[in-house]
C-alpha cells in the first residue's frame, strides 16, 4: 500500500484573485514561502521516500523545503500540473463570475469544458493514472505529491466515489495535505485539507 500526501502549492500573489493556469512566472509570495517552510516541519516525522511535483514554479518551490529536509530530489511530472483552462488563463476571478460559461463550469464540472481547455474528467484521468504509475514504483512507501487545487480535488473525488460535479464541496487550501492510501484492492482517504498534524 502506497501512502500519498497530496499537497496543494503555497500561496502566490494571484491565489484567489486570478486564474494563472499554466502561465509561467507565478512564484510563492512571502506567505507561501512561510507555508512551505512550515509544511516541511509538519512533514518532518513522515517517512517520505519520494517527492513528485507539477512542473509549475509554485509547486516546485513548495516542495523544496520538504525535499531538503528529507534529502530527496523532487521529480517533475506534467501530468500533475494544473487543469488547463484555455481562454480563461490570466483572467480575474471577479471578471469571470459574470460569465455564464464560468458559472456552468463550476456547477457541472463533469461535462463543461473551459473554452480551449480540458474537461475536469480529463484532468482527473491524467492525475489518477499518474498516481497509479507512481504507486507501482513506490510500493509500501510514503510519497509526497505537490500539485494544485483542482487536480487534487479531481483525484479525491475519484477515490471517494464522489461525482465531479460536487468537487467544489472539497476545500483544498494552499499548503494543505490530503492523505490517500492506495493499494491493488482500491484506496482509502485518511484526511482532506489537513493543515495540522498529518496522519500516517
Amino acid at each position: 500500500m502506497t501512502t500519498f500526501l497530496l499537497i496543494r502549492h503555497g500561496q502566490t500573489a494571484t491565489t484567489g484573485i486570478s486564474i494563472t493556469g499554466w502561465q509561467p512566472g507565478h512564484h510563492l509570495d512571502a506567505t507561501g514561502q512561510r507555508q512551505a517552510q512550515v509544511l516541511a516541519e509538519r512533514l518532518g516525522a513522515v517517512p517520505i521516500r519520494a517527492i513528485y511535483t507539477s512542473p509549475l514554479e509554485r509547486a516546485i518551490e513548495t516542495a523544496e523545503p520538504t525535499a531538503k529536509r528529507h534529502q530527496l530530489k523532487s521529480v517533475c511530472r506534467t501530468e500533475l500540473g494544473e487543469i488547463r483552462v484555455g481562454d480563461w488563463e490570466g483572467m480575474a476571478i471577479q471578471e469571470l463570475e459574470g460569465r455564464e460559461d464560468w458559472r456552468r463550469f463550476n456547477t457541472f464540472r463533469s461535462t463543461t469544458r473551459p473554452p480551449g481547455g480540458e474537461l475536469m474528467a480529463e484532468a482527473q484521468l491524467r492525475m489518477v493514472n499518474q498516481l497509479e504509475s507512481i504507486r507501482q514504483q513506490h510500493p509500501e512507501q510514503s510519497v509526497a505529491i505537490v500539485s494544485h487545487g483542482d487536480p487534487i480535488r479531481a483525484a479525491l473525488t475519484h477515490f471517494l466515489g464522489v461525482p465531479l460535479d460536487l468537487a467544489l464541496r472539497l476545500e483544498i487550501d494552499p499548503a494543505s495535505v490530503s492523505v490517500v492510501q492506495f493499494a491493488d484492492w482500491g484506496a482509502r482517504v485518511l484526511c482532506v485539507n489537513n493543515t495540522g498534524e498529518v496522519p500516517q
